[in-house]
C-alpha cells in the first residue's frame, strides 16, 4: 500500500493508541498535522512549543501512558528543549516528533534548520534522524517501547520534510520491535533480596525512602503490604509522595533541602535505609558521604545507572519494585520496626509539628490554604505547580493519598510548567477518571504561562488555577536573604499586570483572597464552578517556603 511519510507517522500514532498530540504547526510539520485532521486524533495547538512537551509530559502522568508533542524545525524544535529536558529529570515518557529541512540541504544552514538530534541526546532516552521513509514504521514502534519501557522516558523523532511529503510502500505486517543493545531489567537477583531482608531484619532504627520510580511501577499494593506489616518509617522524596498517604501515621514527610524537618532527622537518625526508586539527587540528599559512611543503604531501582551514581550501597538491587518487594515482602514477614525506634520518630514529628496561622493577618497562608484545599476536595484532585515556594508549599502541605497525585518537574526545577502540565493533565483526565486539576503557581512562573490561558479557551478545557500572590520571585527573595545579606536584586515583580483582569479578558472568571478567613470560601468558588477559575491569593512577601529553611524574617 503507498502511504507518505506523514500518513506512516499518523498511523502509527493510532496503532499506539494516541487520541491526543500537542503541538504547534510550521512548513515542516505541516504534512503531520495536516493528515492527523482525517483521523480521530486531536491535534491541541498550543502557544509556545515548551508548552506542548509540558502539556504532553502532564498528559503522560495522568494517562500512565506515553505523552506526544510536535513542533516545526529550527526554532519550533528547540523551543522544545526545555520540555524534553524536564521528562527526562523526572522520567516521563514522551515522544517528541519534529519537522526537519528536506534532506539535500540538511548541513547547509538552511533556513529554520538545527541539528535537533546533537541538541538533544544528552537529555533523551534516545532520538532519531529519519533519511528513509521506510524505516518509519520501526523507527515509531521503537520509540514508543523505548519511552514506556524500563526507566521511562523522552524519544526525539526528527523527520525531513520531503520524506514527510514522498510516498513509500507500506509495509503488510509490522516487524516485532527489536533494539539490539537495548534490554530490559529481568527478575531481580534473588541473592541480593536475601541479603537485603537480613540486614534489615538486624535493623533497631529502619527508613524507607522512596522516589519517583513508583510511578513506573505498580507496585502501590506490595508496598503497602511491606510497609503495613513492618510499621518501618516512611520518607519521600518529592517525586515519591503520595506511595501512603501523606497524612498515615507511618509517613514523616519528605527529605531534603525544601522537605520537613522531621523527616530529614528521622532520615539523620536511623541505621538502615532502603532506597526505593530513587536517584539521591542533591536536592533530596545534600551530604550523601556522610549517609553513606553512617547507615546500612539498600538501593533499589530498575535502572542500574543510578545505582551507585550518588551513594555506594551495602546492597544494589536492580529491578522493578514491584518485583522487588513481591520477594521482599515474605523474607520479612516476621519482622516488625523496634517500638523504641518508632517512639523515638513520632517524637521526632511532634517536636517540629508547627501548627498553621489561622487568623486573619491581612494574608492568607500559604501552608493552611494548601491543607483546607486538601481536605474540602477530600485529595481527589491533580496538583499540578511551578518551581519555586508555590511547589514547596503544595508539596509539604496537600495531602496526597495516591502516587504521581502531585505533578511537577521536580528533577529539573521548569518554571512555566505548571499550567502547560495542568492543561495536559486535564485533557488526559477529561478522557479517564473526570478528576479535577489544580494549578498552583506563583505570580513569577505564572507569568511564564499566560499565553497558554488562550489555549485552555480555544479547546475549553478545565483547569483550576490557584496564583499565590507575593509580588516576589519568593523563593530567590529567601535565598538573598538566608545568603546574600538581604540585598535584594532582580527579584520583586513590579509590572504585573492584574491577574483577576487579565482572566476576564480570556473569558476566564476570577476571584481574590487576602485573608484566612475567606480561604473555604475562595476554594468553593473555586473548585465549584463548571469550567476554568482562577484564583489570586495574596501572600506575605515574606512568608517562609518552610520545611528545613523555615527561618524567621526581620
Amino acid at each position: 500500500m503507498k502511504m507518505t511519510g506523514a500518513q506512516m507517522v499518523v498511523k502509527m500514532l493510532e496503532k499506539n493508541g494516541i487520541s491526543r498530540v500537542f503541538g504547534y504547526p510550521g512548513a515542516a510539520n505541516c504534512p503531520i498535522i495536516d493528515r492527523l485532521s482525517f483521523t480521530g486524533i486531536k491535534h491541541i495547538l498550543v502557544r509556545n512549543e515548551q508548552g506542548a512537551a509540558h502539556m504532553a509530559s502532564g498528559y503522560a502522568c495522568v494517562t500512565k501512558t506515553v505523552g506526544v508533542c510536535t513542533a516545526t524545525s529550527g526554532p519550533g524544535a528547540t523551543n522544545l528543549i526545555t520540555g524534553i529536558a524536564t521528562a527526562y529529570m523526572d522520567s516521563v515518557p514522551i515522544v517528541a516528533i519534529t519537522g526537519q529541512v528536506a534532506t539535500s540541504i540538511i548541513g547547509k544552514d538552511a533556513f529554520q534548520e538545527v541539528d535537533i538530534i546533537g541538541a538533544t541526546m544528552p537529555f533523551t532516552k534516545h532520538n532519531y534522524l529519519i533519511k528513509n521513509g521506510l524505516d518509519i514504521q520501526r523507527v515509531m514502534a521503537e520509540a514508543f517501547h523505548i519511552a514506556k519501557t524500563g526507566r521511562p522516558g523522552p524519544v526525539l523523532i526528527d523527520i525531513p520534510m520531503d520524506i514527510l511529503k514522498a510516498e513509500f510502500d507500506y509495509p503488510d505486517e509490522e516487524p516485532p520491535v527489536n533494539i539490539r543493545g537495548y534490554r530490559l531489567v529481568g527478575k531481580a537477583n534473588e541473592s541480593q533480596i536475601k541479603k537485603a531482608a537480613e540486614i534489615i531484619k538486624n535493623s533497631k532504627r529502619p527508613v524507607i525512602m522512596t522516589g519517583g520510580g513508583f510511578a513506573s511501577s505498580d507496585c502501590v499494593e506490595e508496598f503497602g503490604k511491606f510497609a503495613e506489616k513492618t510499621k518501618i518509617p516512611v520518607v519521600t522524596t518529592m517525586m515519591g509522595i503520595g506511595v501512603i498517604p501523606t497524612d498515615s501515621e507511618n509517613f514523616f514527610g519528605m527529605v531534603g533541602s525544601h522537605g520537613l524537618r522531621s523527616a530529614n532527622s528521622i532520615l539523620n537518625n536511623s541505621d538502615t535505609v532502603i532506597i526505593m526508586g530513587a536517584r539521591l539527587g542533591d536536592r533530596a540528599v545534600f551530604n550523601a558521604n556522610s549517609l553513606e559512611k553512617r547507615a546500612n543503604l539498600i538501593h533499589i531501582d530498575i535502572d542500574p545507572a543510578e545505582i551507585g551514581k550518588n551513594m555506594l550501597p551495602l546492597i544494589p538491587i536492580v529491578g522493578d519494585l514491584k518485583d522487588v518487594l513481591s520477594q521482599l515482602i515474605p523474607l520479612t514477614s516476621d519482622y516488625r520496626t523496634p517500638t523504641e525506634w518508632l517512639e523515638t520518630a513520632n517524637n521526632i514529628r511532634k517536636e517540629h509539628n508547627v501548627p498553621y496561622v489561622t487568623e486573619d493577618t491581612g494574608f492568607v497562608n500559604p501552608k493552611y490554604f494548601m491543607r483546607r484545599l486538601s481536605e474540602k476536595t477530600d485529595s481527589d484532585v491533580y496538583i499540578t505547580t511551578e518551581v519555586g515556594q508555590n511547589q514547596l508549599w503544595a508539596a509539604n502541605n496537600f495531602i496526597f493519598k495516591k502516587p504521581r497525585m502531585l505533578i511537577t518537574s521536580a528533577g529539573f526545577g521548569t518554571m512555566g510548567y505548571g499550567l502547560p502540565a495542568a492543561i495536559g493533565a486535564s485533557v488526559a483526565s477529561d478522557q479517564r477518571d473526570k478528576r479535577k486539576v489544580v494549578a498552583v503557581m506563583g505570580d513569577g512562573s505564572f507569568q511564564m504561562d499566560l499565553p497558554e490561558l488562550a489555549t485552555i479557551c480555544q479547546w475549553g478545557i478545565n483547569v483550576k488555577m490557584v496564583v499565590f500572590k507575593n509580588d516576589r520571585l519568593g523563593m530567590v527573595h529567601e535565598h538573598q536573604f538566608l545568603l546574600y545579606k538581604s540585598n535584594y536584586q532582580a527579584v520583586t515583580l513590579e509590572g504585573s499586570p492584574d491577574f483577576c483582569k487579565l482572566a476576564d479578558a480570556y473569558g476566564i472568571p476570577s476571584g481574590r483572597i487576602s485573608e484566612n478567613s475567606q480561604i473555604d470560601e475562595g476554594i468553593d468558588r473555586l473548585m465549584n464552578g463548571e469550567g476554568s477559575y482562577l484564583l489570586v491569593v495574596d501572600v506575605d512577601p515574606n512568608e517562609p517556603t518552610g520545611g528545613a529553611l523555615n527561618q524567621t524574617r526581620m
